[in-house]
């Protein structure tokens, strides 16, 4: 288990006009050819928009694009025809496949921030593909096959224990709260990067809420 601290994170984003962004993996200006990817998870940048701020119209393509809002709104508008809200307790996916244009903006009066998780999927290519799953409870994983990959959610309360998935590789990240993990402390913003996880568990210290990737390769 390797264990990276919310503030080992690699500055980005544009403070100037309300974005500020925390980059998990090598990122734009940031490379880091030690930190490319883990298992299937190439990005995992936190997001912090002000009121009115938010990413212009941009490209992706070959990506599977996962996002989880911590709190405020985030308004979605893609090259698909796909315009929605997303809010915190939703999945939303954007499968970016042979490619695929999207605006993001915070449209709210109030601070967003989200996490955006981007997968590398197993084959290229195909067609964009769109989703929102809305309030996913914590016994529902979301299945992403198109990257050999399952997210769970997890919502404990104090002292609260939860399995960690047995597979060939877990990203364990703390979105809010405190956790122990194999003797390890983690809080709001740590995420722990496990290869070969066999009958761990995780306790919560206080009120904490986790996402984690269980992936079969990478």
């Amino acid at each position: 288990m390797h264990v990276r601290r919310a503030d080992e994170r690699y500055p980005g984003g544009d403070p100037d006009a309300g974005i500020t962004t925390r980059h998990a993996f090598s990122f734009g200006p940031h490379y880091d050819p030690d930190n490319l990817r883990f298992g299937a998870v190439i990005a995992c940048n936190e997001e912090h928009l002000a009121p009115g701020a938010g990413f212009d119209e941009h490209p992706h393509s070959h990506t599977e694009i996962v996002t989880w809002v911590v709190e405020g709104e985030l308004t979605h508008r893609d090259s698909t025809g796909e315009e929605t809200v997303i809010r915190p307790g939703d999945v939303q996916r954007l499968s970016a496949a042979s490619g695929v244009r999207h605006v993001e903006r915070n449209a709210g009066p109030d601070p967003l921030v989200f996490l955006q998780m981007w997968l590398a999927p197993l084959e290229p290519g195909g067609e964009p593909f769109y989703e929102v799953v809305r309030g996913i409870a914590d016994s529902t994983p979301y299945a992403l096959p198109e990257a050999a990959a399952m997210l769970h959610v997890r919502r404990l309360t104090a002292g609260e224990r939860t399995a960690v998935p047995d597979a060939a590789y877990v990203y364990v990240h703390v979105v809010r709260g405190e956790v122990t993990l194999d003797g390890e402390r983690l809080g709001a913003g740590d995420a722990a990067r496990i290869t070969g996880a066999e009958g761990l568990a995780t306790t919560a210290s206080s009120e904490a809420e986790l996402l984690l990737w269980e992936m079969r390769g990478g």
